[in-house]
């Protein structure tokens, strides 16, 4: 290795270095993106590159069939994963699971709630994305359905709530991908709000409750 080429390998460690801690504040903390049954790799890395531009800070993947690695970073390596999600699989947290059961015992054991998004009121209680308040979830699970089937049965027994986006067209569903970046653009953007409000009172002595 040539010194010019040890330096620019440097230079460019200490720029991921820097742009890491500038976007650490503005990252959602204990939110997660779940991803139930999805069929299409290309539907997989779209959601993954949506979770990482808006700051969430994981995704789950329920992938019955093992389509993927069950190791992160043999995700992470130049895959269908990683060309398609432009390589924010990189830079973001992913997890498998086999099946729904197992996400949702996950979820429950470390205190997670979870919402499913749906294009139909499903459930108990539903609400308009833009009406909805989810800064209430101190750990909040976003639920996304697959292409063709959307949330199962068994999703949406155990989420506290459905979440719709309003259609106003002939068409009454988006992909996964339009709908995965419009949910969690708006979720994120009330969440950090929120985050960055009660983190400037803990500073002045208030307790952080986020």
């Amino acid at each position: 290795m040539t010194e010019q080429t040890f330096v620019e390998k440097l230079n460019k460690k200490n720029r991921i270095r820097q742009r890491a801690e500038e976007i650490k504040p503005y990252r959602c903390r204990y939110l997660i993106a779940v991803i139930e049954n999805p069929k299409d790799i290309k539907n997989i890395g779209t959601v993954i590159r949506n979770v990482n531009a808006l700051g969430v800070e994981k995704t789950y993947i329920i992938d019955p069939k093992h389509a993927l690695p069950d190791n992160w970073e043999k995700m992470r390596e130049e895959g269908p994963i990683f060309g398609t999600s432009v390589s924010a699989v990189k830079w973001s947290f992913v997890k498998r699971f086999d099946s729904t059961e197992d996400c949702i015992k996950h979820l429950k054991k470390n205190r997670f709630i979870s919402i499913v998004t749906s294009s139909h009121l499903k459930g108990n209680k539903n609400v308009i994305l833009h009406e909805g308040d989810f800064t209430k979830y101190s750990k909040l699970a976003v639920w996304f359905g697959n292409e063709s089937q959307g949330i199962s049965d068994l999703a949406v027994k155990n989420s506290d709530l459905c979440v719709n986006i309003p259609m106003f067209g002939m068409i009454e569903s988006l992909n996964l991908g339009t709908t995965s970046g419009i949910v969690l653009y708006e979720i994120t953007k009330q969440r950090r709000e929120y985050q960055r409000k009660y983190s400037h009172k803990n500073k002045r002595g208030r307790k952080y409750i986020a």
